[in-house]
């Protein structure tokens, strides 16, 4: 925990009031106060990604240090990560419908960088696992509370934008990632570090480690410093007797499960690709295509934050046009399309020439920040607000699960048993990948029709929520 962070300080029992509001909406606040929290929640996304995605750079040195395999990278990107993140997403959900959501987050800071830091540290592959167990668990805290929070700044019809820019910051994370990670890494080798306190003695991969820990601790503490949590934005009470945590959420998704479904599921599946595929990207290249941690550096992390930068606008101005001229629906429509836009990406093997494999691996950024922004926007506004913290925590529960857990170890796994050269990881990516691809838009499809025809018949909460706008 960083320092000057008290107990007191990071109390998460002490949320405000909820504000009721009637069934129309309410007042948000909106302006500049708004704007700087959804600036303060873009950093902390920026960073979320950044502690992952350190390690897809850092692929082989990790390896000959700890003197590991590709599955056990795998496991290191996935499963590692993915235990306590998928495990605690739902508790962190649930807290974050009850508590104060800013403090929650500044928490959640604080023990990732810490545990990035340890990541550095580590000298054997047990410390580094445990380490990543520690960044899965602090960073489940960010996204249920980050969502809900703008939610309860924007009013639904100028909801697309701050959400739009939050998720900005984690897809231009990965190109942040890869262009820092290459310049620390050159820097490092050339001596840079030489003498300087701490890290002065460390090799060049837990040098971009310690940096980038220290980095997400001045995070916490500018978000504590600078931001205030906002009254939550609910319908009035109906009286109703309180019920057990989570049995209120479980018993409405599953009274809408048809739309449900397939909505989180295709998300789960389309992040399988992106977990997988942009874990053994970078290495793709430096295998099979020979270029060096300078090149990614220098191509790779700006192509990479150019369509991570893309992607988030154009979902965000759909979003908010098609909710202004009423047609709601649009959004299934854009999740079902977009999925088959990041077929390229994962047939960059294919591609032939270094400079162009380059260019398909980044333009994912792009699509799965499309397909990210819709979904979360699509969630908040199929729920009740009481739901928002939880249902997007789901989200994150079956995307680990599902993408993080499996996505680089299936990668992992097919270079080393089935195709037995390491040189190959492009075809190990494009096997797995494609498949899940066109599944994750058929699972769109199915619930944009379900959404459809339960609309029709008026029996669907969901589509009652959509439609009305007023949540």
């Amino acid at each position: 925990m960083a320092q000057g962070m008290s107990p007191s300080a990071i109390d998460l029992t002490e949320a405000p009031a909820a504000r009721p509001v009637g069934a129309a909406g309410g007042s948000w606040p909106g302006g500049k106060s708004a704007w700087v929290m959804v600036f303060m929640l873009f950093l902390a996304g920026v960073l979320s990604v950044i502690d992952r995605a350190a390690l897809n750079i850092l692929v082989d040195p990790v390896r000959a240090d700890i003197g590991i395999g590709d599955e056990q990278i795998g496991l290191l990107q996935g499963l590692a990560f993915g235990l306590f993140y998928a495990f605690m997403g739902l508790p962190m959900g649930l807290l974050a419908d009850r508590v104060s959501r800013r403090n929650l987050i500044v928490a959640g800071i604080a023990l990732w960088s810490v545990a990035t830091i340890g990541s550095g540290l580590a000298q054997t592959f047990g410390w580094l696992f445990t380490a990543r167990l520690m960044v899965g668990l602090g960073e489940a805290a960010l996204g249920p509370a980050a969502i809900s929070l703008i939610a309860d700044l924007f009013s639904p019809a100028r909801r697309g934008r701050p959400i739009s820019f939050y998720m900005m910051g984690q897809g231009l994370a990965n190109g942040i990632a890869i262009s820092l990670t290459g310049l620390l890494v050159t820097a490092a080798g050339a001596g840079a570090f030489v003498g300087v306190p701490v890290i002065g003695h460390l090799v060049p991969w837990r040098i971009v480690f310690v940096v980038f820990g220290a980095g997400g601790l001045v995070v916490a503490l500018a978000l504590l410093a600078f931001t205030r949590e906002p009254a939550r934005q609910v319908q009035a009470a109906t009286g109703a007797a309180a019920r057990m945590p989570g049995a209120a959420e479980a018993a409405y998704f599953w009274r809408n499960r048809g739309v449900l479904l397939p909505l989180y599921f295709g998300f789960a599946t389309c992040f399988t690709v992106a977990y997988g595929a942009s874990a053994w990207a970078p290495t793709m290249l430096l295998r099979g295509y020979g270029a060096d941690a300078a090149f990614l550096g220098k191509w790779l992390g700006p192509l990479s934050i150019l369509f991570s930068a893309i992607g988030p606008l154009i979902g965000g101005t759909i979003l908010d046009r098609s909710m202004r001229s009423g047609r709601t629906m649009a959004r299934f429509a854009i999740l079902s399309i977009a999925p088959v836009f990041a077929l390229p990406s994962v047939l960059a093997v294919l591609a032939g020439e270094l400079h162009l494999a380059t260019v398909l691996v980044a333009s994912s950024n792009a699509v799965f920040s499309v397909i990210g922004t819709v979904m979360f926007a699509t969630l908040q506004s199929v729920v009740p607000p009481r739901m928002r913290g939880s249902a997007i925590s789901l989200t994150l529960v079956l995307n680990t699960i599902i993408g993080a857990t499996l996505g680089p170890l299936m990668v992992a796994s097919v270079t080393e048993r089935v195709l037995h050269d390491p040189a190959l990881v492009g075809w190990s990516i494009a096997v797995v990948c494609t498949p899940f691809l066109l599944i994750g838009a058929a699972l769109y499809a199915l619930a944009g029709r379900t959404m459809r025809r339960a609309a029709a018949r008026g029996d669907s909460e969901c589509a009652d929520l959509l439609s009305s706008g007023a949540n």
